[in-house]
């Protein structure tokens, strides 16, 4: 039997085809894939013990019958990712899927389906508007019951993985960034090349581009979306991701203090965005020249990145430091 490989075809000097993007809507399909079938999912175990007794029964069906265990399921539901869309933004978006591509969308998932499941697609494709609404409303109550108590714990991930893929693509190059995506991920001839079950395509992303999505629900494989109006995408699992990554904040705290110490710990955390040292040293109330010590450490690690402007030293997480918070220790 063949294989099958769908291929993104694009400059190999040219960076700017690619750029990486955040998908709530990816993430909470594959919650709800997590949901049906626990076992195949066991680095979701820490976050399936703590939300089993309040995923909200009527949301989570309607959501069942469109994302299968396994397969294709509706692009609309994830066909947006972008850098700094706000999980509430994605639901509203949802109101506004033309009738079309949800039409060809639902009906996809309806020939892929059967008894009770293919019933409910039929009737939802038989009354769009009042499926948009239900579809809207139910991605809105899972979000909020599933996924937006762990959405800090999970965004950190995320953006970990994006910070360290992109500095490979600034110090090794397009080829090898691709190349250590995921082992059905690689960088051909042509462009970057996916091998999936049962899908075998050409695009010609020259010009367009592709989007990268990492995703940390998503661990089973990679996905794609091809199909217009959509831009090209590819979901891949996000590194770094263990059963222990939807620990709390304080957990989080407790396991990075172990390695660096508290006080490091809280400055690593806490250096998402760039702070003066002054700053920093307010935030963790400690004294200044305690702080510089820490901020001297971290940055000899590889950890903190500092920069002055004017009278003024700025520190932010380096792509290591994000990874090493992201991984969720």
């Amino acid at each position: 039997m063949g294989r099958n490989f769908v291929v993104f075809r694009l400059s190999p000097d040219d960076i700017s085809a690619i750029r990486f993007g955040v998908s709530p809507g990816h993430e909470l399909c594959h919650a709800v894939r997590a949901l049906q079938r626990p076992a195949e999912h066991p680095l979701q175990w820490g976050w399936l013990r703590d939300v089993r007794d309040r995923v909200p029964h009527e949301a989570f069906e309607l959501f069942a019958a469109l994302v299968r265990e396994r397969g294709y399921f509706p692009d609309f539901l994830t066909a947006t990712p972008t850098w700094d869309l706000e999980p509430s933004d994605e639901a509203e978006r949802l109101r506004d899927v033309p009738d079309d591509l949800m039409r060809v969308d639902l009906g996809k998932v309806a020939v892929r389906s059967e008894g009770a499941r293919r019933r409910a697609v039929e009737a939802m494709l038989g009354d769009l508007p009042r499926a948009r609404a239900m579809i809207a409303d139910a991605w809105l109550e899972l979000w909020n019951a599933l996924v937006q108590p762990v959405w800090p714990q999970l965004e950190r991930i995320l953006r970990a993985d994006i910070a360290v893929r992109s500095r490979r693509i600034a110090t090794e190059g397009l080829a090898s960034m691709v190349d250590g995506l995921h082992r059905t991920v690689d960088w051909s001839s042509d462009g970057l090349r996916v091998e999936l079950g049962f899908h075998s395509e050409v695009l010609d992303c020259r010009g367009s581009g592709i989007v990268l999505v990492p995703s940390v629900f998503g661990q089973q494989g990679c996905a794609v979306i091809t199909e217009p109006p959509a831009q090209p995408t590819l979901f891949y699992p996000a590194q770094g991701v263990t059963e222990r990554w939807a620990a709390d904040a304080a957990a989080r705290v407790d396991a990075l203090g172990s390695l660096l110490g508290p006080a490091r710990a809280g400055i690593l955390l806490s250096s998402h965005e760039w702070r003066t040292t002054s700053q920093v040293a307010v935030d963790a109330g400690l004294a200044l020249s305690t702080v510089s010590h820490h901020l001297t450490v971290l940055r000899d690690a590889g950890l903190i990145a500092s920069h002055r402007e004017g009278h003024r030293v700025l520190h932010l997480r380096t792509p290591l430091g994000e990874a090493m918070v992201g991984a969720g220790l």
